[in-house]
């Protein structure tokens, strides 16, 4: 079930009524049955899949807590972390690796026996997968008790508002909610309401129009000469941003109305300074996961020059092939990877922050403008359907030209640029002016509901409503 749908309006007005109606000793159960069949409105046999790695966590973190010798700790520990990992590779990686072994063979004249596996990537598998994973870490670290409760531990897997797309959650701040009494609250249901708002002009207003001239440079990388395709590109950046961070506001207000406190998942990336400060930004879930769980378990920055190098690149690899099955998301993981290697190699000898405050503010806009244009040459691999294309794209950007109007032409594009122009004036009043322009938040009556009605008919008129998935739905 889409977010951006008549049917995902209708099921949370339904669920969010029957959730404050019944006593609270019954809410986990129709949030559990809400989420169940959230889930099975895209592949409904696939609840099979996510209900298997539940029992196995389940007991896998009853059985660590109980267990007292360090050497059987671990292997519980490594067969809960097995079963999840081997789902993850069996789905998402298995026919990637397969195609490899096909051409390696290949070239020794030998034929691959292995068949290749016709199954669909069920919704959200590494988002609800990791964050199975963090449960039973916690637990082996101590940092959690174990959930006897098979239905909250069930809920804290499959909460519907994040199950698909994340935020990636921790045990220690999900479980102790799922066990609270909540009660209605005006303020928490009209400021997620208003956060839900945000996230639906985002994906429908900003996200979903400028994927119309984006698919149209992407999807025909050899008509396009440098101007679209820089462009294109910027767009893109805004695009991806725009609709996973929109379906995040989404997340996070739905569950607000209800009383639950998600993590924030981005902080106006693409306000970041360098490398470094956008990944502090940009799906905090994600990189506070690999940076708690991979690149500290590997000594982190407390070890000698070349391995912290190398600890922060394995976690950028990493990232990449999270993302997915492919060669184009591999070489953006590893593009972040030595722009990070490269800015803690320079980061001393880099100039200070002048007293001058004018002086201040354009060093700033520089730093701000070179990072977007870095992460925005990744993301150049990212969206491209294969590393042909990518490298096609990269070899016109020398290429500048007339732009020729694509998707819908002029209105779309026109449309397209004002939105992002609105996005970084609100985002640049958050960021430097924090807590004033809330104009949804307004203590004026007549500003706050101008500005709620005023972006209700945006929506509605210049809203794209043609179902697209969010883009992070394939991870």
């Amino acid at each position: 079930m889409l977010f951006n749908s008549i049917d995902f309006v209708i099921f949370y007005i339904i669920v969010t009524i029957l959730y404050f109606a019944v006593p609270h000793k019954l809410k986990w159960i129709i949030l559990l049955a809400a989420s169940c069949y959230f889930y099975m409105a895209f592949v409904p046999v696939y609840i099979l899949i996510l209900g298997f790695t539940i029992v196995v966590d389940y007991f896998a973190g009853i059985l660590i807590e109980a267990e007292h010798v360090p050497r059987r700790r671990k292997l519980l520990l490594a067969a809960s972390l097995i079963t999840n990992v081997g789902i993850l590779v069996v789905f998402k990686y298995f026919n990637f690796l397969n195609l490899n072994v096909d051409i390696l063979l290949h070239k020794f004249n030998y034929h691959n026996p292995i068949p290749y596996l016709t199954i669909l990537l069920p919704i959200g598998l590494s988002f609800h997968t990791f964050q199975a994973m963090s449960y039973t870490i916690e637990v082996y670290r101590g940092n959690q008790k174990a959930e006897r409760h098979f239905g909250i531990y069930s809920l804290y897997v499959m909460f519907y508002p994040q199950l698909v797309a994340g935020p990636i959650e921790r045990p220690q701040n999900i479980l102790p909610q799922l066990h609270t009494r909540h009660s209605f609250d005006y303020d928490l249901m009209q400021s997620g309401l208003k956060m839900m708002l945000w996230g639906f002009f985002k994906k429908l207003v900003i996200a979903d129009r400028l994927s119309i001239f984006v698919n149209s440079v992407y999807n025909n990388p050899d008509m396009h000469n440098g101007t679209t395709i820089v462009i294109a590109s910027f767009f893109f950046a805004i695009q991806i941003y725009c609709d996973f961070s929109g379906y995040t506001d989404i997340a996070i207000g739905c569950a607000r109305t209800m009383g639950f406190d998600l993590m924030k998942n981005f902080d106006r990336p693409y306000f970041a300074s360098n490398i470094q400060d956008f990944w502090r930004r940009w799906h905090i879930s994600l990189s506070t996961w690999f940076r708690d769980y991979v690149y500290i378990p590997l000594g982190g920055s407390k070890v000698s020059g070349g391995r912290r190098y190398l600890n922060v690149f394995i976690v950028f690899l990493l990232s990449g092939i999270w993302h997915g099955a492919n060669y184009t998301y591999i070489i953006w993981g590893v593009l972040h990877g030595l722009y990070s290697v490269v800015y803690i190699l320079i980061k001393p000898y880099l100039r200070k922050t002048p007293e001058n405050k004018f002086a201040a503010a354009l060093m700033r806009f520089g730093n701000i403008v070179f990072t977007i244009s870095l992460v925005t040459f990744a993301w150049i691999f990212f969206r491209a359907n294969s590393v042909k294309d990518a490298f096609t794209l990269i070899h016109n950007l020398k290429s500048f030209g007339a732009m020729p109007f694509i998707g819908d032409g002029v209105s779309n594009f026109a449309q397209s640029v004002l939105a992002i122009v609105l996005l970084f004036i609100l985002e640049y009043k958050i960021e430097y002016f924090p807590g004033k322009f809330n104009f949804f938040s307004s203590p004026n009556i007549m500003l706050r509901w101008g500005t709620l009605v005023f972006t209700i008919l945006w929506i509605i008129i210049f809203g794209v409503f043609n179902g697209s998935q969010f883009i992070y739905f394939q991870f």
